[in-house]
C-alpha cells in the first residue's frame, strides 16, 4: 500500500499527481467525524477521505474511488478498530438501499451526533455563540454532558444559545406512516415487477419485502399491489423508454386511525382492468379506505403529476395528532412520523408562549397541522401556504376540528403577510416551518419589519436554519434556545425548533 505520498509544492488544481492519496490505491485512515450524509470523514496525511460506512475514531483500510483537489471517495475495505459505538444493522439490504445511513451506528450515538451537526451549523455558517458546544463529546465518545442552564434565564443569555440533547424515540422503529415506492420490472422475469428504494446515489430499484422504518401495514400495502398488478399483466413505468404505466406506489396509514389510503402514479389516465385491479386491491387489504390514481405522463424525476382521482372510496383519510383530528388526501403534505410530530409540535407551542390573547402567524403552513395546535392556545391564527390544495385540506380540517379561530389563505408567505400588515394585522408570534431551503429572503424582511415579541423557527435543514438565524439576529432578535427532535431515526435528517425573542 502507497502511504507515504507528498504533495509537490506549487501543484496545479488540474494538476492531482502531487496528492498524498491516488485513485485505485489503499491507505489507512482515521476516521474523525460523519459528514452531513452520514459517511465517515477520514484523514490520510492530513488529507479528507470520505469513507461510506465508516465510523469517527475508527481506523480503516480504505481504497480510493475518486479525487479531488481538496478531498476525495474511498469505499471501506476493511475496520482495523471499530467504534464503540459500532452495531450490526438489522435491515438485509442496509448496505444497498439508500433509504437509511445510520443503521450501524448506535441510537444514544445518533441522536449525539445530530445534536452536534446542529451545533456546527450554527456556529460555522450561523457565526452564533452556543452555550457549553465543548461539552457534546464527539460521535463514539461519552454521552453528552448536561446542559443545566433554564430556558429563558439570563444565564442563556450571558452563556450562548442553549442546544438541548435531541429528543428521541423509545422505539425507533417502524415510525413512517407513508411509504413512495418506485415500480420496476425484475430482470429475468417476465411480468414480474419489483418495489423497493432506489441504491444509494442511482434510480437502480432495490426490491425488498419489508422496510424496518415503515409501518407493516405500509409494507402489505406494497407487497399487494405488486402482486396484484403482476397478475393483470399492468406494465411497470421505465425512466429510459418513457413507456410502461405504474410508477409509484404510495401507502399513507393513520397511526391512530387504522385507516388506509393506495394511490397508483401512472404514466397515462387508462388503466387496464381498472376495476378488477381495485376489487383485488380491496380485498387483499381490508382496511383500505381510499384508492386514488394520480398521473403523471412526465418524463421527470418529480413523484407526483397534476391529476388526481378518485378510484374507490373516500378522497382522504384521518388521522390524529393528539386532539386535533386531519383530513389527509392523496399530496397532502403530512408529517411522516406521528409520534414525533406530536413531540415537535408541542415544543413549538411551548416556545411561542401563548396565553390566549395572542395573534400569531404561521407562514408554510401546510395542511394547518401548526395552526391548529396553535389555535387551541392564541386569540387568533393566520396561516398562508402556497399550495391551494393544501389550504383548501387546512380549513377542511379547522371545520372538522370545529376551531373557528384560525384564517387560511393561499399565495406566498412574502406576498400574503405584508398585505396582512396592511390590513393592521400585527402578531405578537410568528412561526416559520419551511422547506429544505429554508425562508425565502422578503419572508425574513418581512418578520423584521412587523417585529413580532417572538419567532418560533421549525427547521428540517440546520444549515439553512443557521444561515436564516443570522439574518433575524443582525435584524434585531435574539437566539435563545433550539430543540433538536428526531423525526426521522436511523437517517441522517434532523428537526429542530428554535425560540427566538425581539431584543429590547
Amino acid at each position: 500500500m502507497n502511504r507515504n505520498n507528498k504533495r509537490r509544492p506549487g501543484a496545479s488544481a488540474a494538476d492531482l499527481s502531487g496528492l498524498p492519496v491516488a485513485k485505485n490505491e489503499e491507505y489507512i485512515a482515521d476516521i474523525v467525524g460523519l459528514g452531513h450524509d452520514g459517511e465517515g470523514v477520514g484523514r490520510v496525511n492530513g488529507f479528507t477521505l470520505f469513507i461510506q460506512g465508516a465510523l469517527p475514531g475508527e481506523k480503516v483500510r480504505a481504497k480510493v474511488l475518486k479525487v479531488k483537489k481538496q478531498y476525495g471517495y474511498a469505499k471501506l475495505l476493511e475496520i482495523i478498530e471499530a467504534s464503540p459505538d459500532r452495531i450490526d444493522a438489522p435491515c438485509p439490504i442496509y448496505k444497498q438501499c439508500g433509504g437509511c445511513q445510520l443503521q450501524h451506528l448506535s441510537y444514544d450515538a445518533q441522536l449525539r451526533w445530530k445534536r452536534r451537526l446542529v451545533i456546527d451549523n450554527l456556529e460555522r455558517i450561523g457565526k452564533l455563540r452556543v452555550a457549553d458546544a465543548g461539552a457534546e463529546l464527539r460521535v463514539g465518545a461519552e454521552a453528552v454532558a448536561g446542559v443545566g442552564v433554564g430556558a429563558g434565564s439570563g444565564g442563556a443569555r450571558d452563556a450562548g444559545i442553549v442546544v438541548h440533547p435531541t429528543l428521541g424515540m423509545s422505539d425507533p422503529w417502524r415510525y413512517r406512516n407513508k411509504a413512495q415506492v418506485p415500480i420496476g420490472l425484475a430482470a429475468g422475469e417476465e411480468g414480474g415487477l419489483i418495489g423497493g428504494f432506489y441504491a444509494q446515489g442511482s434510480h437502480r430499484i432495490i426490491d425488498m419485502e419489508a422496510c424496518l422504518i415503515q409501518h407493516e401495514n405500509n409494507d402489505a400495502v406494497v407487497a399487494a399491489v405488486k402482486r396484484i398488478a403482476g397478475e393483470l399483466g399492468i406494465r411497470p413505468y421505465n425512466e429510459g423508454t418513457g413507456k410502461g404505466l405504474l410508477r409509484h406506489v404510495i401507502a399513507r396509514y393513520g397511526f391512530n386511525t387504522g385507516e388506509i389510503m393506495v394511490v397508483l402514479v401512472t404514466n397515462g389516465r387508462d388503466i387496464p382492468r381498472r376495476d378488477e385491479l381495485v376489487g383485488l386491491i380491496r380485498e387483499a387489504i381490508p382496511d383500505v379506505r381510499s384508492i386514488c390514481q394520480n398521473v403523471n405522463r412526465q418524463q421527470t424525476n418529480v413523484i407526483f403529476g397534476d391529476e388526481t382521482r378518485v378510484l374507490w372510496g373516500s378522497e382522504v383519510i384521518y388521522d390524529t395528532i393528539g386532539d386535533v383530528r386531519f383530513a389527509i388526501s392523496a399530496r397532502s403534505f403530512y408529517q411522516v412520523n406521528p409520534v414525533q410530530t406530536e413531540v415537535l409540535y408541542r415544543k413549538a407551542l411551548d416556545y411561542a408562549g401563548l396565553s390566549g390573547e395572542e395573534t400569531v402567524i404561521d407562514a408554510y403552513c401546510g395542511i394547518g397541522t401548526i395552526s391548529l395546535f396553535l389555535a387551541q392556545k392564541a386569540r387568533e391564527v393566520y396561516g398562508v401556504e402556497i399550495v391551494p390544495e393544501a389550504i383548501e385540506d387546512a380549513k377542511r380540517n379547522a371545520l372538522v376540528n370545529e376551531i373557528r379561530n384560525v384564517r387560511f389563505e393561499v399565495g406566498g408567505a412574502e406576498v400574503v403577510i405584508p398585505e396582512w400588515k396592511r390590513q393592521g394585522i400585527a402578531p405578537d408570534v410568528i412561526v416559520v416551518d419551511p422547506p429544505r431551503k429554508g425562508c425565502d429572503a422578503a419572508l425574513l424582511e418581512t418578520i423584521l419589519a412587523m417585529r413580532p415579541e417572538r419567532v418560533v423557527y421549525v427547521s428540517c435543514n440546520p444549515s439553512t436554519l443557521a444561515r436564516d438565524l443570522r439574518v433575524l439576529e443582525d435584524g434585531g432578535y435574539r437566539t435563545v434556545e433550539v430543540q433538536p427532535v428526531d423525526m426521522f431515526p436511523h437517517t441522517v435528517h434532523v428537526e429542530s425548533v428554535v425560540r427566538m425573542h425581539r431584543k429590547s
